[in-house]
């Protein structure tokens, strides 16, 4: 089987130590695996498939050794700048950030629902918010027996979706020390507040999660509505979704088929406190789905409570699942 050269940037962090740990479970056909960050991080060493790997300073020749595919976590700064050179010479890019997601010329992945948009890549393909993530996994299973008509996003978000920084806020907080990261204190509280305030009242977080879900959907029309908050939970975001449908439904057949949808693990049993929790889904690659019933005060709709681990699937995972889904289509195509 050929083998492939990786680069991961933005390797220090949070997400880009996930990533490191990821590609080793999958254990893909990687031949060569170069590490990069800023200047700051550069020089720190860890080991990979065995061997002491140094972080390198990332430069702008940092990709004119030839890498067939680069994962980018480093923030959307980086990427817009570095991303297009590794592009040029003929590296394709998974990125992280959002500096690319809503560009109409760059594919917006996850595998599961809308793996053939990554043959439309021009050398960019960018890894969705991790909230939008684990909401489309069962969404789109259902959109496309019952069709959607709208959503109505509430979330509860870990810290650990802030960067290292959130997490030390939680340990801060534990402490009664002053946040640095957030704007108020995490413990014993809950933030509706996560990126910048937008002139419509909406944060970022919020309208990132509207247009990715209907980039990723295929519609641009679809009516969304979000609430993202931050809770005191290390890792694991959860998701209150509530979907109302064009079309009437079965609840157990609708049921059956988020349990037959692919990434996606149903624990539906009310009467035994059975339903996705952050502490279970942490350190795992599915979205879990329970607490499914039926919404009465429309014609035809759902609640359903979504738990995903955010920095595994909602980042480090999706992206290396996309690295190998260009392996399987670079194999297919030799």
């Amino acid at each position: 089987m050929k083998e492939y050269k990786l680069a991961i940037v933005g390797a220090t962090g949070i997400v880009g130590r996930k990533v490191i740990e990821v590609i080793q479970e999958y254990d893909l056909p990687i031949s060569q695996c170069s590490f990069f960050a800023t200047r700051k991080s550069a020089g720190t060493d860890f080991f990979f498939k065995g061997k002491q790997c140094l972080v390198q300073e990332l430069k702008s020749t940092s990709f004119d050794e030839g890498f067939d595919f680069a994962i980018f976590s480093a923030g959307s700064d980086a990427s817009k700048f570095f991303a297009p050179i590794a592009a040029e010479k003929g590296c394709i890019v998974v990125d992280n950030s959002s500096a690319f997601r809503m560009d109409k010329n760059v594919p917006l992945v996850v595998p599961e629902v809308n793996p053939e948009e990554i043959k439309n890549n021009h050398g960019i393909i960018a890894n969705p918010n991790c909230s939008t993530i684990q909401a489309v996994l069962p969404l789109k299973v259902l959109d496309d027996k019952y069709t959607i008509k709208r959503i109505i996003y509430s979330t509860y978000q870990a810290v650990s979706g802030a960067g290292q920084e959130g997490v030390n806020d939680l340990e801060r907080g534990l402490h009664d020390e002053e946040p640095k990261k957030f704007p108020y204190p995490i413990v014993n509280n809950c933030l509706p507040h996560i990126d910048s305030f937008l002139d419509n009242g909406y944060t970022k977080e919020e309208e990132k999660m509207i247009n990715e879900t209907r980039k990723i959907l295929n519609k641009p029309e679809l009516k969304i509505t979000a609430t993202t908050v931050r809770v005191p939970v290390v890792n694991s975001h959860s998701e209150s979704i509530n979907v109302e449908f064009e079309q009437s439904f079965d609840l157990n057949e609708l049921k059956e088929t988020l349990k037959n949808a692919p990434g996606v693990i149903v624990q539906d049993d009310p009467e035994n406190n059975i339903y996705p929790l952050a502490l279970n889904a942490t350190g795992h690659d599915e979205s879990f789905v329970g607490r499914i019933r039926r919404d009465f005060s429309v014609e035809s709709g759902i609640n359903f409570w979504c738990v995903s681990d955010n920095i595994r699937k909602g980042a480090a995972s999706n992206a290396v699942q996309i690295v190998q889904k260009l392996i399987e289509f670079d194999n297919e195509n030799n």
